[in-house]
């Protein structure tokens, strides 16, 4: 019995000791030699006002496109015109399904494959906003000051959403996050270069949608056809998805900024679940009636979710970030073998990385009587899941089918669309936008990244097997909350190394 027990402890002390002796040996990124700061530069006031009067014209996008108020869409190409001549000049532009821009500046070498940077300029709509009688205001262009960092979330619009108003170190309104500012950050960039007089080795182009706010159909899908009727392959493509963010937001033990680079992105699944039961008056109610059925079916799907994976984007992620992290999560990186499960435990513990490791369940809408005296037939529910690659539609609708087994349900899919592929973070493209950023933003970790929401680029892999979805912005939580939201605006800070991280990715 001794022998047997001794031989336990020698094997535990053994087994330890590979643990330990993986943990110290693993490759972690060095994160030794990072700066403190992102990178300043200096501000162009035109570039400044550029993006103020960009702002300022209100190109919302709506769900019915034949509803959707044109006239500003017009008034912006119209701005781009005067704002940018030698753009217009220099390059070759077209239009595509009226509304979506294509700008192609020919390089020295038509051998080589181009490059094509992506982004749109509609917007998202503002609650209760009366267009026809818009807010009183006093414009506001100040420049001095810097911006401070937001340290909690503002729910009402400092200054009117399309005012362009330039304060406190900010630009405020919508679309300065999402995605104007993007828009013109290229433009700014490649007007530099021409300003230089340069010409850029390959050949590059810029195409801007103008709906990828309500689904992209008329705009980038339309573009990325465009360019596929043409023969044209793209080397690589750049669009909307990542940032960088500030220490804590991601994961919140790693005390360092990180620069998520999206590689892929998840597919989704909006799928309505109609309940059957016994409807009637609420005086006689049976024992379980369809929204009572809805409940456990609810109850179900959000605690029997589909089992979490750690893919190829996240395996690369964790060992980018893990040199931050705490010895017990190194451990668990460098010992998967042994300790994914603890690994994958602990990832699931936080929405931001749980999403990032399975494929997400969103109960999002229900609807049941109109009457409160009533029990209704049937009861509605909305549910949204985001896909994980290596998951697809047709898993995702069997493992609601399975949960749903022995009820009467009836499914109806809202929209669907399979997860993206995933491009190649050992390639040269991938390896240009790491020295890009490395010089923009040398305070950060540099990582491949699963991009959670849909955007536009998953329509170009049509044309490129390198899509890479990164906005050049460093960002906290309350920052990350302003997009799509009250109070929206990017510091001036942020728009000028947006420009330059631009003006070095194209040369």
């Amino acid at each position: 019995m001794k022998k047997v027990l001794l031989g336990i402890i020698i094997l535990v002390i053994i087994l330890l000791v590979v643990l330990i002796i993986k943990t110290f040996t693993y490759p972690f990124a060095s994160t030794k030699n990072l700066a403190k700061d992102p990178a300043e530069f200096p501000i162009n006031e035109k570039a400044v006002k550029r993006l103020s009067e960009a702002i300022q014209i209100p190109t919302v996008s709506t769900v019915e496109y034949g509803e959707t108020n044109f006239e500003p869409f017009e008034q912006f190409h119209t701005f781009l015109q005067q704002s940018y001549p030698l753009i217009f000049e220099k390059l070759d532009t077209a239009t595509v399904n009226k509304y979506g821009l294509v700008f192609h500046w020919k390089g020295k070498n038509s051998s080589k494959k181009p490059l094509l940077f992506l982004s749109h300029y509609d917007v998202v709509p503002i609650n209760n906003y009366d267009f026809a009688n818009p807010p009183a205001y006093t414009p506001v262009f100040n420049i001095s000051e810097k911006a401070t960092p937001l340290t909690e979330y503002q729910d009402a619009w400092t200054y009117p959403p399309f005012s362009g108003a330039v304060d406190h170190g900010r630009i405020y309104g919508r679309g300065t996050l999402d995605m104007k500012g993007m828009l013109i950050s290229i433009l700014e960039g490649a007007d530099q270069l021409l300003e230089e007089g340069y010409q850029p080795e390959q050949d590059i182009y810029f195409a801007f949608g103008h709906d990828e706010e309500v689904s992209g159909r008329q705009g980038a899908l339309k573009i990325a056809e465009y360019f596929k009727n043409k023969n044209i392959e793209f080397d690589a493509v750049y669009d909307e998805g990542g940032y960088v963010v500030s220490p804590g937001s991601v994961i919140k033990s790693i005390d360092k900024a990180i620069a998520l680079v999206g590689v892929a992105e998840k597919g989704f699944l909006t799928l309505q679940i109609t309940v059957k039961g016994t409807g009637g008056h609420s005086s006689m109610p049976p024992k379980k009636g369809s929204l009572v059925l809805a409940s456990e079916i609810v109850e179900r799907l959000n605690t029997d979710q589909m089992p979490a994976m750690i893919t190829d984007p996240i395996e690369y992620f964790l060992k980018n970030v893990g040199g931050s992290m705490d010895f017990k999560s190194q451990l668990a990186i460098s010992n998967q073998w042994l300790l994914k499960g603890l690994l994958i435990k602990s990832l699931e513990n936080d929405a931001a990385s749980n999403a990032l490791i399975r494929t997400t369940t969103a109960l999002t809408m229900a609807h049941s009587s109109d009457a409160p005296n009533v029990l209704s037939a049937t009861t509605e529910i909305t549910v949204n899941f985001r896909i994980l690659q290596g998951n697809t539609v047709e898993d995702v609708m069997n493992h609601v089918k399975q949960v749903c087994e022995g009820y009467d349900v009836d499914y109806k899919v809202i929209s669907s669309r399979e997860p993206s592929k995933i491009s190649d973070i050992n390639g040269e493209p991938f390896q240009k936008v790491q020295k890009t950023i490395a010089e923009v933003y040398p305070n950060a970790i540099i990582s491949s990244y699963l991009t959670i929401g849909g955007t536009d680029a998953y329509k170009y892999e049509i044309v490129s097997d390198n899509v890479f979805r990164f906005m050049p912005i460093e960002i906290n939580q309350y920052d990350q909350r302003l997009i799509h939201n009250d109070n929206e605006s990017i510091t001036i800070d942020n728009y000028m190394r947006m420009i330059h991280y631009f003006k070095l990715l194209m040369k």
